[in-house]
């Protein structure tokens, strides 16, 4: 982490120069991790702001926590120079991309799935909702701001009103709505 806050590109970032800014030896950093693109990713992990505790209170209740952290990790990446500088750098290795891709994207986006499910089968959301469809109608308004759109706000209570809007056309409609 402090080589990169200190501006050393990534290209230039190897397991050697690592472990002599450390104080250790090679072998100590490869006992933990396989090589570059795993540290490089751990690094970034630690840099983002943790992993949300989901309350399992309802379909929503856990949706909105999920998208609250997105939109903090949005608020962190515009404003820590070090996250900005990493993404960038990482979109330009395939190997880092894939990896950080691999084990944290994927996973959140599979912890977002099981929430829907879930929400599914409690009846708080329409079986015939594609899930996948679904994922990307809420998770899709915090990633168009904090990447396509940088001057875009990233609001408090940003995640609820999406949340409550997508979940709008996604619910079950009562018989008795359906037939006024």
């Amino acid at each position: 982490m402090k080589l990169l806050e200190e501006g050393v590109p990534l290209a230039e970032l190897s397991i050697e120069r690592i472990a002599r800014t450390v104080g250790v030896g090679k072998a100590t950093i490869y006992r933990r991790w396989s090589g570059k693109e795993e540290l490089f990713v751990e690094v970034v992990r630690a840099a983002e702001p943790p992993e949300p505790e989901l309350p399992g209170t309802s379909m929503r209740d856990d949706l909105v926590v999920l998208l609250e952290n997105l939109r903090r990790r949005g608020l962190a990446s515009r404003s820590s120079a070090l996250l900005h500088n990493v993404y960038a750098q990482m979109k330009t290795n395939p190997r880092i991309w894939s990896t950080y891709h691999e084990n944290v994207i994927v996973p959140r986006r599979v912890l977002v799935l099981d929430v829907l499910r879930r929400g599914r089968l409690n009846g708080e959301l329409r079986p015939d909702v594609d899930l996948e469809l679904a994922n990307d109608l809420f998770v899709g308004p915090v990633l168009v701001r904090s990447l396509l759109r940088p001057d875009a706000d990233l609001p408090e209570g940003l995640a609820e009103d999406i949340v409550d809007t997508v979940l709008a056309g996604l619910r079950p409609v009562s018989s008795t709505a359906a037939q006024h």
